[in-house]
């Protein structure tokens, strides 16, 4: 399948009789990319599944409304960044424990996950990356693993640039921290 431009595939949505198709081709052209960023944030195979129904069916109701003054896959990642937090939020209130506690639990499902078959090493850094605050975690996500500018993290995020910077130096201080720590434990 060959990728539409964002005009093609809005030209597309905006004509009733081809909006679910144009729908379609959103989906196919963006879910993968959008799964990765959710899956690294929520670790869990069966709720990235759930947070991505999400962000989709928000883009549906929201389509509409899409400026074309932004990349489509900008607007459909911000909402995926947002779901993706308030997911853990949800998670933190509903299971009534601590950050470590939560922490633990998104954890323990890397070991099972097809999504990261790395080494021990990238498995110890994906486990240093979930014991970053959220934020601070999307944000190592999007410019390690997506290797985003940070003009369309800031345009995602809502955040400026300088302080995406200063939380992805912050982020790779802990990281650092963690896997030295980590590497101390095993030596």
């Amino acid at each position: 399948m060959s990728t539409m431009s964002d005009a093609e595939l809005m030209a597309l949505f905006r004509k009733e009789e081809t909006r679910h198709y144009a729908f379609n081709l959103i989906v196919r052209q963006y879910q993968q990319r959008l799964y990765a960023f959710v899956r690294r944030m929520v670790t869990d195979p069966d709720e990235t599944q759930d947070v991505l129904q999400n962000v989709f069916i928000k883009a549906w109701n929201g389509l509409d409304r899409f400026r074309e003054d932004a990349q489509l896959f900008s607007w459909l990642y911000r909402i995926a960044h947002n779901e993706s937090i308030s997911h853990l939020k949800r998670m933190r209130r509903g299971l009534f424990v601590s950050e470590d506690s939560v922490i633990d639990r998104l954890t323990t499902t890397l070991d099972g996950s097809e999504h990261f078959n790395g080494d021990a090493i990238q498995r110890k850094l994906q486990r240093a990356v979930m014991t970053l605050p959220t934020k601070q975690r999307a944000v190592f996500t999007m410019k390690y693993f997506e290797e985003m500018k940070y003009e369309e993290m800031s345009r995602i995020t809502g955040t400026s640039v300088g302080a995406l910077k200063a939380s992805y130096h912050i982020a790779v201080k802990k990281i650092e921290e963690q896997l030295t720590r980590a590497g101390d434990q095993t030596n």
